[in-house]
Parts: C-alpha cells; structure tokens; sequence
C-alpha cells in the first residue's frame, strides 16, 4: 500500500477536514479526495463520512488510524531525527493556557532557547489545543484536558491549587476563615465575584469540592485572563478563585487575602499532550523531558 495515501489518510483524520489537510500536506483538495478515494477503493469500504463542515471518520477510519498513525509517526522522527541530530535550530510549536504558558512553561524553556532552540507559542482552550496538536499546528501542548483516543499521548505534569482569595477589606468583612468555615457558602452569597469565563468553572469547581453546592452567584467583571483577574480582585472588585501559583506572591505581601484554607484544597492537573510517536523528534523530546524535570519544583 502506498505510504503517501496512509499519510494523507492520517493528516485528514486528525484534520477532521479535507481542505485543512490539505494545507497541512501543501497539496490541493481535489488531490486529498482523489488520495482518499483511491484509499478507500483499495481497501473496499469508507473512511470517512463527508459533513457540511469537515469529515467524520467511519468505524474502518477510527481503526485504520489506530493502526497506521504511531507507525507513520514513527518513521517521520527517524527522518526528522537523522536531518535534525538535536534541538539547536529546530523550531518548537507549543499551545497552551496563557497564564500558565507565560509564568511556569515559557521561563522553564529558556535555557533550551539559549541553546539554539526556537519557539512559536499559541493559546487557547483544551479542545482547541488537542483540536491543533492533532491537525498538525503545535507539536507540544500543555491542557488541563486529557485528550481522547490514541492518536494523541498525554503525561501528567503538575497539579494546580485553587485557592479562594479577596482583598483585604473584603477579607475583614467576612470576619476571617473560622466564620466562612463555621457559616459555608452562604456567607459568600451576594458578594461580588470576578471571573475568567462566564461560566465561572474555577469558581464553580471550588464551591462543589469545598461547599459541597452550587455557587448562587453572578460574575461582576469577567476577563479572559486569570492575570487580569488577580488584578480587580486586588483592586477591591470582588472575590475570585485563583492558582496558587499566580497569587503567591501577592497573597505574601498582603494584596489579597486566601478567605479559606480547607484540609483537601480543589486541584487541577495539568498534562504534556503530543501526537503518538513525536517524542522521537529531538526538539520535541527535550521540550518534554525539560518541562517534567521543571515541573518537579512547582
């Protein structure tokens, strides 16, 4: 079987759409579908299922990826790896969330920058990042969201603390984290909140783990950034719930105040996600094992 059909049958499957695995593989859309129906014809049966908007693959699809992908990968580090020899002037897409990319990832890589290593960074969310890392966009992504399938592998990195946090004269009006633990969520009702998303998930996720109920609560101020965040609640806007990684230092100096300390804090992990088999690309490996050995500290 021709090694060019399975790969142009493999960057469609995690394309999800002819027309962008075609910009992946620099060919035009009616050469993808020709590839793809002359994949199909050898074998006999459908890959995929032609959608308004991309494609879906088909049971046959899903296995033949399974199979196929991880060997593919493979041959493409060995190619890769024998032109590359190491990191040094390679170039390094990586995805993440914004905050945790610019506080913790970017400053752990930069001694793999110093030493020729080139990065392109992106961000977005967990779906958007496993959506990106499977078409072919970033070669390594940091998400709280563990990917589904076998296309793509994660490694668990670090976990994140939440931690409930105000100003401190909003700190002094609750009376202190002995009358919060005694009174629960309902002394926080009506109190104005700052959150990252309307959804409030770091919020909800603190009141259903900590308070054991859903917050009656309505965000006053929403900014897509947990940076921006910490600032309102400093300046006095509201309460928020932040990673004790970003509010550390200004939970030290007294610039918000942790309104609650509870035995068993809400925790997210974080996780490193890449296609099956890129770990054999050097620069991409190094990336990896550098983030791990960093993570240790955090």
């Amino acid at each position: 079987m021709d090694l060019a059909l399975l790969r142009t049958f493999v960057t469609v499957h995690r394309a999800g759409s002819f027309t962008r695995a075609a910009a992946l593989l620099g060919l035009s859309q009616p050469a993808v579908t020709s590839q793809i129906r002359t994949l199909e014809r050898q074998l006999g049966r459908p890959l995929f299922l032609r959608r308004a908007r991309g494609v879906t693959p088909t049971t046959m699809g899903d296995e033949l990826a399974y199979k196929v992908a991880p060997h593919l990968d493979a041959l493409l580090a060995i190619t890769e790896g024998r032109l590359a020899g190491n990191a040094v002037g390679r170039t390094l897409h990586l995805a993440g969330p914004p905050e945790f990319t610019a506080l913790r990832v970017m400053p752990a890589l930069t001694p793999l920058i110093r030493q020729g290593l080139t990065v392109r960074a992106a961000f977005g969310s967990g779906e958007e990042l496993a959506e990106g890392l499977a078409a072919g966009h970033h070669d390594l992504a940091v998400t709280t969201s563990r990917p589904r399938g076998r296309l793509l592998t994660a490694t668990p990195l670090c976990d994140e603390e939440h931690v409930l946090v105000a100003a401190p004269r909003w700190a002094a009006r609750l009376g202190g984290p002995a009358v919060l633990q005694a009174k629960g969520a309902q002394a926080l009702e009506g109190l104005p909140i700052v959150g990252v998303h309307e959804s409030l998930p770091l919020l909800r996720r603190y009141w259903a783990e900590v308070f054991d109920t859903e917050p009656v609560v309505s965000a006053v101020a929403v900014v897509p950034d947990l940076r921006a965040v910490l600032e309102c609640v400093a300046a006095g806007a509201g309460l928020g719930v932040l990673p004790r990684y970003l509010c550390a230092d200004a939970l030290a100096v007294g610039r918000v105040v942790a309104l609650l300390n509870p035995p068993v804090p809400p925790l997210r992990t974080y996780s490193l996600v890449v296609r099956t088999g890129a770990l054999g690309l050097p620069h991409v490996a190094r990336a990896h094992e550098r983030l791990l050995r960093a993570a240790a500290d955090w």
